[in-house]
């Protein structure tokens, strides 16, 4: 009796330790981005005399207005959809190109193709030789340097082949049966019994570069063509946002360099907040069973 009445309590006190952790790391999340909405919804005034905490103060929107005359961030945003788009397209037609005949075991060459993709999981090409190859391919301020020196992840393939593998093989033979060709097992069986894994990565592939801005800082220093990332760079890390309150109209050229930086934030942060949701039952179930090998 006394023993399982200390259990409980060493339970009760892990219990306990592990949910003041928990709620210390999600206020550690949380209240930066608190500070940020509140920044952003509060006049230069009060952001100028560090007034603002975790509620707004004088509340206003000039600095969402000036976001939104913001002819620089536009058209950064739109380099931005144009590779999340053609980017992700080209990532989900290789890896699945990839992925399915992986997953058959009877590949001819098949261990030495899995060799060589682990062999690059592991030993990544340095930074400079891959600096000249893109070079050398004429890719420096392109679009398509964001795109095609990315255009692969060898972890999604591995996770597409297991999750493929686990389809049953007797769906094939039927279909090889009547006649169908590869392809068309591939387009007509496999790639409707792979959706969640295809939301999975798509949705990684997808955050991957929305979010990447090293790429961009590696191989673009035209500014017309600066994805969204690296235009929150020069604005935040760097500092610079002369060239911005110069785009802006004279009716918002009154807030603050910080206002502007928090609402710019936000505003690049929310397209990607209302996908997440929209896809998580997806997400969840697609990594889970890719993950898995039977």
């Amino acid at each position: 009796m006394q023993t399982t009445l200390k259990k409980g309590m060493k339970e009760r006190a892990f219990d306990l330790f592990n949910t003041l952790f928990l709620l210390t790391i999600c206020l550690t999340v949380i209240l930066p981005f608190l500070y940020i909405i509140a920044g952003s919804l509060s006049s230069s005034k009060a952001l100028i005399n560090n007034e603002v905490l975790l509620w707004p103060v004088d509340f206003s929107m000039e600095n969402y207005v000036a976001v939104m005359q913001n002819d620089i961030f536009w058209r950064a945003f739109g380099v931005t959809i144009f590779v999340v788009t053609v980017g992700t397209l080209i990532n989900m037609i290789i890896t699945v190109l990839m992925s399915y005949p992986l997953s058959k075991m009877w590949l001819r060459g098949r261990r030495l193709i899995m060799l060589i993709l682990i062999f690059t999981m592991i030993f990544q090409a340095p930074l400079i030789p891959t600096y000249l190859v893109v070079k050398e391919l004429s890719l420096l301020n392109t679009v398509w340097a964001l795109i095609i020196p990315t255009a692969l992840s060898v972890f999604n393939v591995i996770l597409c082949m297991t999750f493929m593998r686990s389809l049953p093989e007797e769906l094939f033979d039927a279909a090889k049966m009547d006649g169908m060709t590869e392809l068309g097992i591939l387009s007509r069986i496999v790639l409707p019994l792979s959706k969640p894994i295809m939301v999975t990565l798509l949705l990684f592939y997808a955050v991957g570069h929305w979010n990447n801005y090293f790429t961009a800082l590696m191989y673009i220093t035209n500014p017309s063509i600066r994805p969204l990332q690296l235009y929150l760079y020069s604005l935040i890390v760097q500092s610079d946002v002369n060239e911005t309150m110069a785009s802006i109209s004279e009716s918002a050229a009154t807030v603050s360099p910080q206002g502007l930086q928090m609402a710019t934030i936000l505003v690049s942060t929310i397209p990607i907040v209302i996908l997440y949701p929209l896809l998580q039952k997806h997400f969840i179930k697609g990594a889970m069973l890719g993950s898995v090998k039977e």
